[in-house]
């Protein structure tokens, strides 16, 4: 079928561009429905081969009203960054490039970027500069890779070698992890074939943060069984950091791990206005977060660090006679630190952003991230009953309208009505609103336009009918 030519790539980047010029002004939500999308998208399989510049422009045609507007400044869903420019061009030459950064030897280039990227995103977090690092397809993966470092660790502690003997009959590993907690977190734990019955829930105040009093209590009933301890840097709802200086404190009196899912709060990190926030942070054992929230590099791409680098090698390297590998003082060989031999090479799109936006511009995305949210909440509190239902301490806003009912329909309107777009949540059985603030377009402009949205929704419901 050849090679893409230079016409298919100009018009599949024509597309592109007008996407993203039709971001401003384009409804947030999507569009079809799915029994439309299946119309538009489906059918036979075709019998033979088609002109590849048709497909594309097929293809966007057909896609088009499903999509939504995502990398939009007016998308507060989910904790969801937009693409920066150069990451995304970035992202495109990767795809173009099409290197596998497993080995070194599938692709030096991209071998070195992630490299660079790496100790670029230890420096910019405030995590030690000796920590290994891989690059993941999200905090999923960086979970399980860094909860496999844990259980090599705790397990090797307890005389026992996992990677050789399995589970069976091995010490068994307590996990303790607060109420609050993100569902990734178990989700890891059954992938490793630790399970449920290995989780000690601690509990969380109001505030969302775990208690460390009772924190310290079980690490003291379970002391000389291997313990991991999960603390979060950013409550998936409110954004709320658990106290990790304390947590640190009592995990390392204890000789338990600590691993922080910091999905998107440990780049508070970054921000020297901030970065009190998470004091202790970077005296954990492990670290989990993504680049494609906060960072705004294009789906997808996480990011595992462990201050053990042996344990983590141990934890997922694996060799066979045909692999070109590496070895002490040779190019890093990615496959070393991910359950992953061949990859997309996030690297490039990572590095392009780092040098696009410097230590300044993180700052900067974060904070004024942050300064959106606390403005979108003072917006709301001022609404006939709204509720606001959290400290704002980063980029979340939790919030709701008198009843359940009352915030699932003031919620629909919104969404339905194009101007912004938002998620809902049950938060102690009650049901809630939040907004994320992720991307770096959000402008002033933004957030008045959905504070508004929510005040015609709330004159709807109220009003007559």
């Amino acid at each position: 079928m050849g090679k893409p030519d230079a016409d298919l790539l100009r018009r599949t980047a024509q597309l592109a561009a007008g996407w993203l010029r039709s971001l401003d002004s384009r409804p947030v939500r999507a569009a079809a429905s799915v029994a439309e999308l299946r119309s538009r998208l489906g059918g036979p399989l075709p019998a033979g081969p088609a002109d590849p510049l048709s497909v594309v422009q097929d293809l966007a045609r057909a896609a088009e009203p499903g999509l939504v507007a995502i990398p939009s400044g007016r998308y507060f869903g989910f904790v969801i960054g937009g693409g920066l420019p150069a990451a995304v061009a970035a992202d495109w030459l990767t795809t173009a490039w099409d290197q596998c950064p497993g080995f070194y030897a599938c692709g030096p280039a991209a071998s070195v970027a992630e490299e660079v990227a790496g100790g670029w995103l230890l420096g910019l977090l405030g995590l030690p500069a000796g920590a290994s690092f891989a690059f993941t397809t999200g905090c999923q993966l960086a979970h399980l890779t860094c909860l496999a470092a844990a259980r090599h660790q705790v397990l090797a502690a307890a005389g026992w070698d996992v990677e050789d003997g399995g589970l069976a009959g091995a010490p068994p590993v307590r996990v303790l992890a607060g109420q609050r907690r993100h569902v990734s977190i178990d989700r890891a734990l059954r992938f490793l074939g630790l399970g449920r019955a290995a989780l000690t829930v601690i509990p969380a105040g109001r505030s969302a943060r775990m208690d460390t009093g009772r924190l310290r209590a079980e690490l003291a009933a379970a002391r000389g069984t291997p313990v991991i301890v999960c603390a979060q840097a950013g409550e998936v709802n409110t954004g709320a950091i658990d106290d990790l200086g304390a947590i640190a404190d009592a995990t390392a009196a204890a000789g338990a791990w600590l691993h922080v899912d910091g999905a998107f709060g440990l780049w508070a990190g970054a921000s020297p206005a901030l970065r009190h926030l998470v004091a202790g942070a970077g005296r954990a054992d492990s670290w989990a977060f993504d680049t494609h929230k906060w960072l705004n590099v294009p789906y997808d791409c996480g990011v595992a660090v462990c201050a053990h680098p042996a344990a983590h090698r141990a934890a997922m390297s694996a060799t066979a006679g045909y692999l070109v590998q590496g070895g002490p003082g040779r190019p890093r060989d990615a496959a070393d630190w991910t359950p992953e031999f061949s990859r997309r090479a996030r690297g490039f799109a990572v590095y392009a952003a780092l040098r696009s936006l410097g230590r300044r511009g993180v700052a900067d995305l974060v904070d004024r991230s942050c300064a959106h949210a606390r403005a979108f909440a003072a917006g709301m509190a001022g609404l006939p009953g709204c509720e606001v239902l959290n400290e704002v301490v980063l980029n979340q806003v939790l919030f709701r309208f008198g009843t359940d009912q009352a915030t699932d329909e003031i919620l629909g309107r919104v969404n339905d009505s194009g101007a912004a777009w938002l998620s809902g949540t049950t938060v102690g059985g009650r049901r809630a609103i939040r907004l994320s603030v992720s991307n770096w377009q959000t402008s002033r402009a933004d957030i008045a336009g959905a504070v508004a949205a929510f005040r015609d929704a709330v004159g709807q419901l109220s009003g007559p009918g």
